[in-house]
């Protein structure tokens, strides 16, 4: 059990294109692609994450795999793309893709696998990636996949096969829907969402978009974007996720780049709103996640920042390739050069702080970090020189007074230095005296 707020893996597992479902037993599960290496996206094998708080995260290794120890595709080993799952009839199909639009289909009688007996599901032709499924009010299961231009298709009721004879082209579109890839869709007061990586802003599929209809074959209207994860890391491409209602309120799933690598993704979390004519408002990316505002009382992590500006980005610099759980993996903000930024979003600085500390590894060449609260324009509420002559891997504590800060505020790190092998972060954390 482990416990994370954004992003909501911990240091050495990446877990990107997240799927959330809650079932019957009150949890909610995320199924995605594990990120292994930054020279390809995915991997072999799926994890699962569940929890009970969107707080408190348990993950399930190996619940599904391509090759290996608990190889279940025998007709290939292939790379495990984005996933998605569903429940029906007391058994839980694991729904995967691979290169070559292979798409496929498992089986398990728990939600956190092992899932077995793996096929192919015939596509007529129309092979693309990133499967998704959605169960109507009338038990009618409808599967979805494509890029650049959505399918959809009945599922037979084995949950196995699909009705090659009911496949629909063009449910949505790049052209009229910014559709990229990664559909998920729900249905909420008589409406069907169409949730998807949207490619509407600035060429690149950044976006969780939406479009409605009142029918799961469409035709669908677009809607709007969700949340836009530009910034979030210097290499950062593309985004996908899905939205679902955990006691009584609404949240976005999405992912975040990090190590400045488009292969290394992180599952994030938000909450969301819909407006009176069913369209839901974008929201921003945060540090706090589902959770409530950063302790500022706390170590507050290097890795928990939701902007980044510049050169700088989270990486990690302890990291077994052999165990992602590791606890002695960690990560830090690395890589800073002058006039980069990091933001967290939000941190309670509760009746008031007076000092902080931050731990950081000095690098050969000097620089400063000065605390900003709110908005990069605003003065600094404390500033700490760090002198150069390091080897960036050496830690130390630096601590300094600050000017009196209390309430709850977005807090921005600007950087200054005197050259690219600067200083980097481990932790920070604020005093009252």
């Amino acid at each position: 059990m482990l416990t994370a707020q954004n992003p909501i893996c911990p240091p050495g597992l990446n877990i990107a294109d997240p799927s959330a479902r809650v079932w019957n037993d009150g949890r909610l599960y995320v199924y995605g692609s594990r990120d292994e290496s930054f020279n390809y996206y995915c991997s072999f094998d799926y994890w699962v994450l569940s929890t009970d708080d969107l707080i408190h995260w348990q993950y399930t290794p190996n619940v599904f795999a391509s090759k290996g120890q608990y190889d279940q595709v025998p007709f290939n080993d292939n790379l495990l793309f984005a996933p998605d799952c569903m429940y029906k009839n007391g058994t839980y199909y694991l729904y995967y893709c691979q290169p070559d639009g292979i798409q496929g289909v498992a089986t398990s009688l728990s939600p956190i696998g092992p899932f077995t007996n793996a096929k192919e599901i015939y596509l007529k032709n129309k092979n693309q990636i990133d499967p998704a499924v959605f169960v109507d009010d009338d038990g009618q299961a409808y599967y979805m996949w494509g890029q650049f231009q959505a399918k959809i298709a009945k599922l037979k009721p084995n949950m196995t096969e699909i009705d090659t004879t009911t496949i629909v082209d063009n449910l949505v579109t790049e052209k009229e829907h910014f559709f990229h890839e990664g559909g998920y869709m729900v249905k909420r007061n008589g409406i069907y969402y169409f949730v998807y990586a949207h490619v509407g802003r600035k060429n690149m599929p950044t976006c969780i978009g939406y479009s409605t209809s009142k029918s799961p074959l469409g035709p669908f209207k677009y809607g709007g974007v969700i949340i836009d994860n530009d910034g979030c890391d210097p290499a950062n491409w593309n985004n996908h996720g899905s939205i679902v209602e955990f006691k009584g309120q609404w949240y976005v799933f999405y992912h975040r780049t990090t190590n400045g690598c488009v292969n290394s993704r992180k599952a994030c979390i938000e909450p969301i709103y819909f407006n009176t004519d069913g369209s839901i408002t974008e929201v921003e990316m945060t540090s706090q996640g589902a959770g409530k505002p950063l302790d500022a009382f706390s170590k507050i992590q290097a890795e928990h920042a939701c902007l980044l500006s510049g050169h700088v980005r989270v990486e990690s610099y302890s990291f077994d390739t052999n165990n992602p759980l590791n606890p002695t993996n960690s990560d830090q903000l690395g890589q800073i050069e002058d006039k980069d930024r990091a933001m967290y979003k939000y941190i309670d600085f509760g009746e008031g702080v007076d000092s902080v500390s931050i731990r950081i590894a000095p690098g050969l060449n000097s620089g400063k970090i000065s605390f900003i609260l709110d908005n990069s324009w605003s003065l600094p509420f404390a500033e700490i020189a760090v002198d150069g002559g390091g080897d960036g891997k050496t830690w130390k504590i630096f601590s300094c007074k600050v000017k009196r800060v209390n309430g709850i505020h977005a807090l921005n790190l600007t950087f200054s230095s005197t050259g690219s092998n600067t200083f980097n972060i481990d932790w920070f954390t604020f005093k009252h005296q």
